[in-house]
């Protein structure tokens, strides 16, 4: 059964702030790494900042206004993950490769 989002003032306002430390320490998107595009409106762009939760909403509603899950994502990233679990890391690598050309 999937949560119900919900939209309180509460959320809003740890939203905004979560963005506003965001842009200010120009944060990457933490499911690729790149640059985050934060002059542009919030889901205006493939670019654009986008409040990503690291356990889906649809799945833990209630961690929903748990700034202890806020990541910064791209729009276009956010969408791409949907409501998948968060990436586990596979550990360090015993190694550096390199690719041979």
């Amino acid at each position: 059964m999937a949560g119900a989002r919900k939209s309180t003032r509460r959320f809003q306002k740890a939203k905004l702030q979560f963005r506003e430390r965001c842009a200010r320490d120009n944060a990457p998107c933490w499911l690729c790494g790149m640059p985050i595009d934060y002059d542009a409106p919030p889901g205006t762009t493939d670019e654009s900042f986008e409040l990503d939760h690291y356990y889906p909403v649809s799945k833990r509603p209630d961690l929903q206004e748990d700034p202890a899950g806020f990541r910064p994502s791209h729009a276009s990233c956010n969408l791409l993950r949907g409501n998948r679990d968060p990436m586990q890391p596979i550990g360090m690598l015993s190694r550096q490769w390199i690719a041979n050309d």
